[in-house]
């Protein structure tokens, strides 16, 4: 049985690379023998350029990180923030094979540290957009309804109560009731 998503006893998962189609090792599409096809995030395609500077690696990919801009980070301080650029330049400094990072558009010019080479290098580059990975498993996080969390009326808002209403100002708290009563009124008549 597929633990993915067939119920067939007969199904069995395949995991196939993205470029080719054949099996592989990477998480890029999970199928299963009944035609079941399941994407798990996006492998960046990275092609390897030559550099005449020792200790200088050049990576450019199919997917643009900065738009026009350039970005060159130094330390993973540097990396601050959710951009593409950023994420990368922290993975790749994290590896501690590298000394700085410079993107340019679709451009990555990684500066090695000494005595390191860019072996795997560009295995963190692909990942980028690889959110899933095999043996990960889902979590999933309660959330807790506002709606339920406002119904204590009054006091509670004021000294504590729950998590809800110690974030939000009882104003907007207040706010909500009332649109929530208004709401229900009009659906109700």
């Amino acid at each position: 049985k597929s633990a993915i998503g067939c119920s067939l006893p007969e199904c069995s998962v395949v995991v196939r690379s993205a470029v080719d189609g054949e099996p592989s090792g990477r998480p890029d599409v999970v199928s299963d023998t009944c035609g079941n096809v399941w994407l798990m995030g996006q492998m960046v395609s990275v092609v390897r350029k030559p550099s005449s500077v020792p200790g200088v690696v050049r990576f450019e990919t199919n997917r643009s990180l900065t738009g026009q801009g350039h970005e060159q980070f130094s330390s993973v301080d540097d990396a601050v923030g959710p951009r593409p650029a950023a994420e990368l330049a922290r993975r790749l400094l994290g590896t501690g094979h590298v000394e700085s990072v410079h993107v340019f558009s679709n451009q990555i010019t990684v500066n090695l540290s000494r005595g390191f080479d860019d072996a795997g290098l560009d295995e963190v580059v692909g990942s980028l957009y690889q959110y899933w990975l095999p043996g990960m498993e889902p979590t999933f996080e309660a959330v807790e309804e506002p709606a339920a969390a406002a119904a204590p009326a009054g006091g509670e808002a004021a000294g504590g109560g729950s998590e809800y209403e110690r974030r939000v100002p009882a104003l907007l708290i207040e706010r909500s009731r009332a649109a929530m009563e208004r709401w229900k009124a009009k659906a109700a008549g």
